[in-house]
């Protein structure tokens, strides 16, 4: 009773105590509200494309179905720390520039020859190519082709909406005047290489110069590490996008990362605290999460949140590609992980 009139004096005045709520606070292992989901894409695709019947990219500026897990309503998040969606962009259109505070990744899956515009240098976007747009450099997206593109966001912005610290501007033109020829980029530092320092300045940051990680490079040297190199039972031949300026993530909050399943393969039983997404980009797979089993074919979706322990069981060869918190957890110590 004396307890009770206590916690009623301090409530006003902005007063808890810890002692009611500090099992709730400090957790013996994470325990995430986020629940594993899968997504078909065939499913997503056709509302997608219903939603392109209807808005056009200049109405939405940026025509996106958010995957939002069932377990985090209203957030707008398919982990408690990472966005989800996919973009449609049509015939002719132009998503217009514009920048913000927040990271991003686009992970291309479907359409060729689309471009993604950072600061005016033009990224060709084929399937399976992964595109980074850091926080604060202006994009635009532009589709001169005849067939629909459509590709992944991810991005941080729950991250940036834990710290308050969210920024955007839009340019006063729908797309950034080109700078560069299309794949200036790539050139400088494509080839575990870049440019020497000298009189004329880099065009490019100098923390985060590379943005387009294209399937054509990345896929031949997953395939090629699979065809000699020992196999890790817990993730399969596994390959992490790097920063070419420093050998760390891709960005500054958001690491990801490629897997080849051989035919048959099992992985044991894993579990980490970066809640991940994961896209089959070929083959099919069982995703096992305890009881619960989720078949995952061609460009379908899955997420595993932190901590969850799950494997994969892979039917013909089976490549995916998957993106995580773990760059912003390895910064802050908080990273572990598990193998059974």
């Amino acid at each position: 009773m004396q307890l009770d009139a206590l916690y009623a004096a301090m409530k006003p005045k902005g007063l808890l105590p810890l002692w009611e709520s500090l099992h709730a606070l400090v957790l013996p292992e994470p325990r995430s509200p986020a629940r594993p989901w899968r997504w078909s894409y065939e499913e997503v695709r056709d509302y997608l494309m219903r939603a392109g019947d209807i808005i056009s990219a200049e109405q939405a500026e940026r025509r996106v179905l958010i995957m939002e897990n069932p377990g985090l309503p209203g957030l707008s998040a398919i982990t408690p720390s990472l966005y989800a969606g996919l973009q449609l962009v049509l015939p002719g259109e132009v998503a217009p520039c514009h920048r913000h505070t927040q990271n991003a990744l686009r992970f291309v899956m479907e359409g060729s020859g689309a471009f993604t515009a950072l600061d005016g240098e033009r990224a060709v976007m084929q399937p399976f190519d992964l595109v980074l747009t850091p926080g604060g450099q202006r994009h635009d997206h532009g589709n001169q082709t005849g067939q629909p593109m459509i590709w992944l966001d991810g991005l941080d912005i729950p991250i940036v909406r834990l710290f308050d610290a969210s920024f955007a501007e839009r340019l006063d033109v729908a797309a950034h005047p080109e700078t560069v020829p299309p794949g200036d980029t790539l050139a400088r530092y494509g080839h575990n290489m870049r440019p020497m320092r000298g009189r004329v300045a880099d065009r490019r940051p100098a923390a985060r110069p590379l943005f387009h990680y294209r399937y054509a490079d990345w896929c031949p040297a997953l395939e090629g590490m699979a065809a000699s190199a020992e196999i890790d039972p817990h993730l399969g031949h596994a390959l992490e996008f790097l920063n070419p300026a420093d050998g760390g993530p891709i960005l500054s909050t958001i690491s990801a990362h490629v897997r080849l399943l051989p035919a048959g393969f099992e992985t044991r039983s894993r579990q980490s605290t970066d809640g991940t997404v994961f896209v089959v980009v070929e083959g099919e797979a069982t995703l096992l999460l305890g009881e619960q089993e989720m078949l995952l074919g061609p460009r379908d979706l899955a997420v595993v949140p932190s901590w969850v322990p799950h494997r994969f069981q892979a039917r013909p060869q089976t490549i995916l590609f998957g993106y995580s918190d773990k760059a912003s957890q390895l910064k802050l110590d908080l990273y572990r992980e598990y193998n059974h």
